[in-house]
């Protein structure tokens, strides 16, 4: 990326200081223009993230919870209506911070050097909003943050599940110890991908985005075909069952009252969200037929359909193709997360937040070199966090029946990682709005609609599942003790004790060690803030950080630094 004179200088300055001999500073380095995410590649992202094993699993779990197709869909239209004030929300966010001051003198300025406050992009999500909200006392909110995300931040529970349809798709399905290999061996793959070939790893998100799509968009029209008395062996069975699911009269009878259900049923499908889709399942498939098939919606739908044993062994080797798709992308956005937490020093060492060369890089350097040439980098050490507690979750549901581990897998990250921390970045915003008004409202990046309202609406449902988790589910629904085997209390109870145990290791790595070492951790985080493409007006962008923390000696005042 061209610079300007001032600003190339500056980067010549960091980075001669990072690589003097004896530095203990660690230099992180963005990707060059060429290796930057296009927006094809990022719509792809949230294709690949969107679309995992929750749009085939969940609608069948909705269905049986409610025991009504009125209202399952009702709650998909929820469902809708949380995702669109999510994004909201996070937009306003995601757009107005972080902010760094710059390094040109503010308008109206008298002081040399004194720059203006700019929102800059930045990796991190979530942890960046809440360390700008909740500010003090310093590393409580990375800690507590960094704790339930490094453990929890993973897709173990997709991994399971795409042994699960990899061994009905081979006509094995009671084979849990070859469920659990495959699962760790598909964690293992999307790490070795994004560690070997960053490249790579993009290349193939955007295949699989687009396969996903593809999928889709066929069962959309074979939903519509059989809606329209279309045969694929099996007769006409769309009409008719259209008339019985979409009856205006019987879509909502014998719907179920249990709020501990509706709670859960929303928490899946938040988790998952593609409402879109259920209608056309529910085209071809009889509500009586859901509720007695063992099966998820999507292999039910193609057995009904096709009338053969292939077409729904075909079906879930397709979902074990989306579900990979689903665990490569969480891969690569969760490890740069991770990668942010290691930077704030509360992980004890630079191991973590390291950038390396990829084997990729280093191969191509070796045989075909360039002087002109930017080494692609990875977070390896990163990625490597990441597996091991992706394993470590896959081993601790060792115990249980797959299909058990994948719905409390499943159901502890949405709790914790999905509602729990939406409950605070939500209301994190109304917290804002309240205290600096216009400080903060006057300095927006995105003005969302209706102001408040929409942090409003996702707190609150974030609340009502929060609390309703915590209700004990009627004898008859499938989140009962006799039809999962879990206790209904135990999954949201270890999703708030992350929480705790986040604060515990706060208190430890804030409080107790410095109390025993009579030492602090000082944390410098240097972000080098320039022009894109050296424009004098163009988008304020980081193209290097320099990192470094170490323990420094108390020294008076109680034993406090001075």
């Amino acid at each position: 990326m061209p610079l300007t004179e001032a600003d190339q200088k500056r980067v010549d300055e960091a980075e001669a200081e990072a690589e003097a001999a004896g530095s203990s500073r660690l230099l992180v380095r963005s990707p060059p223009d060429d290796q930057k995410l296009g927006s094809i590649t990022v719509m792809c992202l949230i294709l690949n993230r969107t679309i995992g094993s929750g749009i085939y699993v969940t609608p069948a779990l909705v269905l049986r919870a409610t025991n009504s197709v009125g209202a399952s869909l009702f709650l998909w239209t929820l469902g809708a209506i949380f995702g669109i004030c999510g994004l909201l929300v996070w937009l306003e966010l995601g757009l107005s911070i972080p902010k760094f001051q710059t390094p040109e003198r503010a308008a109206g300025s008298h002081n040399d050097g004194e720059g203006v406050f700019e929102s800059v992009p930045r990796n991190g999500g979530e942890k960046n909003y809440l360390e700008y909200i909740y500010k003090d006392p310093r590393f409580r909110t990375t800690c507590m943050y960094g704790f339930v995300f490094v453990i929890l931040g993973n897709l173990a529970g997709n991994a399971v599940a795409l042994g699960i349809y990899v061994m009905q798709a081979a006509g094995a399905p009671d084979h849990p110890h070859a469920i659990r290999g495959l699962a760790v061996a598909a964690l293992t793959a999307a790490c070795i991908i994004h560690g070997a070939w960053r490249r790579g790893g993009i290349l193939l998100n955007n295949f699989l985005a687009l396969v996903k799509v593809l999928t889709l968009m066929a069962v959309i029209l074979i939903g519509f075909a059989a809606a329209g008395g279309a045969s694929f062996g099996n007769g006409s069975v769309g009409k008719n069952t259209i008339k019985s699911n979409f009856d205006v009269y019987k879509s909502f009878s014998n719907a179920s009252n249990d709020v501990s259900g509706f709670a859960r049923s929303l928490i899946y499908i938040v988790y998952s969200y593609s409402g879109f889709k259920q209608p056309f399942y529910l085209s071809a498939i009889p509500k009586s037929r859901i509720l007695s098939a063992d099966l998820d919606m999507a292999t039910t739908f193609f057995q009904d359909v096709f009338v053969n044993e292939t077409a729904p062994r075909v079906m879930s080797g397709i979902i074990a193709f989306s579900i990979f798709g689903n665990i490569v992308v969480m891969t690569f956005t969760a490890s740069r997360v991770k990668q942010e937490i290691a930077k704030e020093g509360i992980l004890f060492s630079h191991f973590f937040a390291r950038s390396t060369d990829t084997p990729y890089a280093w191969f191509r350097q070796r045989f075909w070199p360039s002087n002109t040439r930017i080494m692609e980098q990875s977070p390896v050490t990163a990625l490597f966090l990441h597996w091991i507690f992706a394993v470590v979750l896959v081993g601790a549901t060792s115990s249980t029946k797959p299909t058990v581990a994948y719905v409390v897998l499943v159901l502890l990250y949405a709790y914790t990682l999905v509602v729990m921390i939406g409950f605070f970045v939500a209301g994190g915003v109304l917290l804002l709005r309240i205290t600096k008004r216009r400080e903060w409202t006057d300095n927006l990046g995105f003005r969302p609609w209706g102001g408040p309202t929409a942090a409003i609406i996702y707190c609150m449902s974030c609340v009502f599942m929060l609390v309703g988790a915590f209700l004990t589910p009627s004898p008859l629904s499938p989140f009962s003790y006799a039809n999962s085997g879990v206790r209904h209390y135990i999954v949201p109870a270890v999703g708030l004790s992350t929480l705790l145990m986040g604060y515990a290791y706060y208190l430890l790595f804030a409080k107790l060690i410095p109390q025993w070492r009579k030492k602090n951790l000082i944390v410098e985080r240097e972000p080098i803030i320039v022009r894109q493409n050296g424009e004098p007006h163009g988008e304020w962008v980081q193209i290097l950080e320099v990192v470094e923390f170490w323990w420094a000696a108390r020294q008076g005042n109680g034993g406090k630094e001075v």
